[in-house]
């Protein structure tokens, strides 16, 4: 049975920044769907789009995979191919661990293994579908760039990047609406104004986000000949950017 997420529900002398350690893996399932307004479509979503564009003889990777939840939606969809395997992989090792536990539970021809790695450091090769889900706004916005070049350049053509982040809107007065309509989701799940607060200050000097404007105009860069959000809410977005 999951969890409830109470780590923020009391008091704390001094926030220190997120991590994903033992005590978040244990309500991470409680607290992503809490938390991330979309995010069983979005899984469905990765499934669909994993069906459409995986390719036979190639990798598919979850790049900053958790629990493995988008990793075992793209294994389920891609089992109509041969020759393909799943990766995941997190630089969590709590999160690893449990990974690999929740897969087991699940049988599947599809051959999936998940790696303790930093994904910036991560080889990404004869890939047809990578998943970036909630994970590239914790990479530092300087290094952004060059990851997302490493996976196109991994990319069979024709293969796909699929991307979510929470976003900010260039329009200053949206953005304000956007977090506060986000905050009501939030308080609608049962958080109170303490855990918010508190969960505000953990995450905002591990979490910078951008506006969708700036992930469009670098995936272009980069050379991605198409990208599209294909999923909203609020301020939460998943892009597919094809090569």
């Amino acid at each position: 049975m999951t969890k409830k997420d109470s780590i923020f529900a009391e008091p704390l002398p001094q926030v220190s920044d997120f991590v994903f350690d033992h005590t978040v893996v244990e309500v991470f399932p409680d607290m992503i769907n809490r938390s991330v307004p979309g995010y069983q479509s979005i899984l469905q979503g990765i499934g669909q789009l994993t069906k459409r564009f995986a390719q036979s003889d190639s990798n598919l990777y979850d790049l900053g995979c958790s629990l493995g939840a988008a990793t075992l939606a793209m294994r389920q969809n891609c089992q109509h191919l041969s020759g393909v395997q799943v990766i995941g992989i997190d630089n969590s090792e709590a999160m690893v661990e449990r990974c690999k536990l929740h897969l087991q539970g699940y049988r599947s021809d599809v051959p999936v293994s998940v790696r303790c790695e930093d994904i910036q450091q991560s080889d990404i090769k004869s890939a047809s579908v990578v998943t970036m889900n909630f994970t590239l706004q914790f990479v530092p916005p300087e290094q952004r760039y060059d990851l997302l070049k490493k996976i196109y350049d991994g990319l069979k053509p024709g293969g796909v990047m699929l991307l979510s982040e929470k976003f900010r809107s260039a329009d200053e007065h949206m953005n304000e609406l956007l977090v506060d309509i986000h905050h009501e989701f939030k308080r609608a799940n049962g958080y109170s104004e303490l855990e918010i607060a508190q969960k505000r200050a953990a995450i905002e000097n591990v979490m910078r986000i951008d506006t969708l404007e700036a992930h469009h105009q670098r995936l272009h860069e980069i050379g991605f000949n198409h990208t599209q959000v294909w999923f909203q809410c609020y301020n939460f977005a998943a892009l597919l950017a094809v090569k």
